[in-house]
């Protein structure tokens, strides 16, 4: 893993990052699809880790083997070896109920398509998290309000999704993401859909709520821009980490 210095000014402190326990934790993690000599073999071996406060940039190739990492990493998928920790909890000791609690409750998702309900408003869209853990009318409309705020759109929580841009939609879908005060949010492409400075502006704010919110956050992307966002790169090629070649990316 190719690791940055910690920036100063951002809610951890490098002897604060250092010292804590790791939120994320994979460990030789491997996943192969099919069996015998045609096996396919999407992660060799992958290891890393991730703080609170952090945010982590998946880098590679299409097939390296990101989008199989973010689904182990999200309890979507079930490893052919090794573990994914979140929080401490090991996810090979959780079965569908105990997997699908923890998305709900620990895990926010970002997409590239946004996953937006067309019929909802931006209010109702970020509510949906909260419906469905059953948190209550009040609670959930002050939480919502409070989110839109955060990412900047307190006056459109009354919109569709095809009312707003597209950026702003990827906004409704981080607030949403936050809705239920997850540990870690895990975004696939998220910025994948936009153009190049609505996409900075996207991960600027990703990289500030994570701060802000003391979340971790795993972004896959293949804008090399947008890497120099994050706290760090894990860089894939053929289901494996790459080594870094100094002591800078």
């Amino acid at each position: 893993m190719t690791q940055r210095p910690h920036r100063q000014g951002t809610g951890a402190t490098p002897a604060t990052a250092s010292t804590a326990p790791p939120m994320m934790a994979v460990r030789d993690l491997r996943k192969s699809f099919g069996g015998g000599t045609n096996a396919v073999h999407a992660l060799r071996g992958v290891s890393f880790e991730a703080r609170r406060g952090e945010l982590t940039a998946l880098k590679g190739r299409s097939g390296s083997g990101k989008t199989t990492l973010l689904n182990l990493v999200g309890g979507l998928d079930t490893p052919s070896g090794g573990t994914v920790e979140i929080d401490g909890t090991d996810l090979s000791t959780l079965d569908e109920s105990g997997l699908l609690a923890l998305r709900r409750d620990r895990i926010g998702f970002v997409f590239q398509s946004f996953g937006l309900i067309p019929v909802l408003t931006a209010a109702e869209n970020v509510g949906v998290p909260m419906r469905m853990r059953k948190v209550p009318a009040q609670r959930r409309e002050e939480r919502v309000r409070t989110l839109l705020a955060l990412v900047g759109l307190a006056e459109h929580a009354g919109q569709r999704p095809g009312e707003l841009s597209g950026g702003q939609q990827q906004r409704v879908a981080l607030a949403r993401a936050l809705a239920n005060e997850p540990a870690l949010i895990i975004a696939d492409e998220p910025t994948g859909q936009l153009d190049s400075e609505t996409g900075r502006s996207i991960m600027r704010l990703l990289r500030a709520v994570v701060r802000s919110e003391g979340v971790t956050a795993l972004v896959a992307t293949h804008d090399p821009q947008l890497m120099e966002l994050a706290d760090h790169v894990v860089e894939l090629r053929d289901g494996r980490v790459v080594a870094p070649a100094g002591p800078d990316r």
